[in-house]
């Protein structure tokens, strides 16, 4: 299946950024099968072989509020995906999105390509009225650890035994102030993020 036929949501140099749909979750899984050092290191373990349409269908809990969840996959010059992320619009708050999931083909490590395809993502969301940006990374995945501070996201707090597959993790939420207010109002809207929170 091409992705020709796909809304473009926006562009990021010749990398043309889509909304993914349930036909693609073959491509998709095809896509992870190809990479499969980012679950590794997130989960312990290669993507399983319902990965793609997991991640697509997977729900955000029921006392969440939230506006919509994205799937964007990034679709180069031959028609391939490249990278894919999922985005969730106005979760816990008004403003706040959310950064589910965000993984280039392996291939483009190191190249400046996924800083590139961020500040699209970045700027294509404070267009749509976001004012924070939110994620959670795995302590220890060096590698994520070092671009989403490089990108400017700055650790709000630390949620310790959280169950990833084969693997329990220490996942360090970070946020990322896009619009006119700054941490302090987040922190005071996402009352869950902050330090000292008793909630997973």
């Amino acid at each position: 299946m091409s992705f020709e036929t796909h809304r473009t949501l926006f562009n990021v140099g010749g990398i043309r950024a889509v909304e993914l749909q349930h036909a693609d979750v073959p491509q998709l899984q095809r896509f992870f099968e190809a990479n499969p050092g980012y679950f590794v290191s997130v989960s312990g373990e290669p993507p399983g072989k319902d990965e793609a349409q997991e991640e697509l269908l997977s729900e955000i809990p029921t006392d969440w509020p939230f506006t919509k969840k994205w799937a964007i996959g990034f679709v180069d010059a031959t028609g391939s995906l490249t990278a894919m992320a999922t985005v969730i619009s106005d979760m816990l708050a008004p403003g706040v999105w959310n950064v589910g999931f965000f993984i280039l083909e392996t291939r483009e490590h190191g190249q400046g390509v996924a800083q590139g395809l961020y500040e699209g993502l970045q700027t294509w969301t404070c267009g749509l009225g976001a004012q924070w940006l939110r994620l959670g990374v795995v302590a220890g995945n060096a590698r994520a650890e070092r671009f989403w501070e490089r990108v400017g996201f700055i650790e709000v707090r630390r949620r310790h035994d959280v169950p990833m597959k084969s693997a329990v993790v220490t996942m360090r939420v970070m946020v990322k102030a896009v619009g006119s207010m700054g941490l302090a109002e987040y922190l005071a809207r996402v009352g869950r993020d902050r330090s000292d929170a008793t909630v997973g």
